[in-house]
């Protein structure tokens, strides 16, 4: 079934998975879980050889232990979670698999944007079922977060800061009363949640300020910040977990090279460095240098050089990649980009020689095209 899906959902992907869990599992379970709160945390974070289980399971998100054992423990406890941190640190798939593991259903999700509205949460209807037969249950089209609750299971909520006030003020009652009013129906007129029901939701601590969270819905959920990941060793850890991902969705026979992954390790850090000195915006890439752009940097290269090289990473078209990628606003970071290749990588390049130096080459050849 996975085969047939662009990107398929956790509960989908690692379906066999789950289901062996599931099997093996005798611990106690909140509400209407599908696993216990350990097995929950052994999907996500990988076994370990103390846990006994006849079968490894890998580990799927990279982060600290905290932070999934506390958002476990909030969900079983019904309150609301705000995964919030910067972009590309790994919410929403933190979020999914949080979703996929207790509920077998991931795919209940709102996207916050400027143009959510009340009904993209609580409900709408189906005009042409209105006219013919009148505003009844049958004609009503419940929303991802409205079926959450009639399933008692998770929904989602991505973005939340992108919503607007009367969005996040509807979202207080949904996880203050556990019911939504149907006031256009005589009968029938309440969904009330059942037990299992909670709400995950996500935002960037980039967007404070679009919608700022008023007090009273901060009180609603138990936040859980997802740091940017700084130990190089758990983010090539992420970057080679997602990178296998999609060489094998590709179905890509392609050796990553290590010296490759450690230079755009490497250049990731100098930049993030450069941009913690800096005195200005103008000074900063727009990027926000996270993991995930790690991964889109890398995925650009891969499959570059699958269809249009000789199916070998080289450093040249990384650094292509990376300056392509990352080269958003005309001057300003194609200027920080030009001083980083001429301060950093060419002076690295002439001591440590090898593949820095067609990383320099392949960064200058980016950068003369772009100017």
């Amino acid at each position: 079934m996975s085969a047939e899906m662009l990107r398929a959902p956790a509960e989908v992907k690692y379906a066999e998975e789950l289901d062996w869990l599931e099997s093996v599992d005798d611990g106690p379970k909140p509400f209407s879980w599908r696993l216990s709160p350990k097995m929950v945390r052994i999907f996500i974070l990988g076994s370990e050889r103390s846990d006994g289980l006849e079968r490894e399971i890998p580990q799927k998100w990279f982060g600290d232990r905290s932070f999934v054992e506390r958002a476990i423990v909030t969900l079983a406890s019904d309150r609301g979670l705000l995964l919030i941190g910067d972009p590309g640190t790994g919410k929403s798939w933190l979020a999914e698999l949080l979703a996929a593991a207790i509920s077998r259903n991931s795919t209940l999700v709102v996207q916050g944007t400027a143009g959510t509205t009340e009904d993209h949460i609580k409900y709408s209807w189906n005009v042409s079922m209105v006219i013919a037969k009148g505003q009844s249950r049958e004609s009503m089209i419940p929303s991802p977060i409205m079926t959450a609750m009639e399933q008692g299971v998770i929904g989602r909520f991505e973005e939340l800061t992108r919503a607007t006030s009367d969005v996040q003020d509807a979202l207080i009652s949904i996880l203050s009363e556990k019911y939504v009013s149907i006031p256009e129906l005589d009968d029938d007129a309440v969904v009330f949640a059942k037990p299992g029901f909670s709400i995950i939701a996500t935002a960037n601590s980039r967007d404070r300020g679009v919608n700022d969270l008023s007090s009273a819905l901060k009180r609603r959920f138990n936040f859980v910040r997802i740091p940017v990941v700084s130990n190089k060793k758990s983010e090539a850890e992420i970057v080679r977990f997602r990178t296998t991902e999609l060489l094998r969705r590709h179905s890509i026979e392609l050796e990553l090279p290590p010296t490759l992954l450690d230079i755009l390790l490497q250049s990731f850090a100098d930049l993030r460095a450069a941009a913690a000195s800096a005195s200005s915006d103008d000074e900063k890439l727009e990027s926000a240098l996270s993991t995930a752009e790690q991964i889109g940097v890398l995925e650009d290269a891969i499959l570059h050089s699958h269809f249009f090289g000789d199916r070998t990473l080289r450093p040249q078209t990384l650094a292509g990649s990376l300056v392509g990628s990352l080269a958003r606003r005309s001057p300003e970071d194609l200027a920080i980009l030009n001083k980083y290749w001429h301060g950093v990588v060419e002076p690295r390049s002439k001591k440590e020689g090898g593949p820095w130096q067609e990383f320099l080459d392949g960064g200058r050849q980016a950068l003369e095209t772009l100017s």
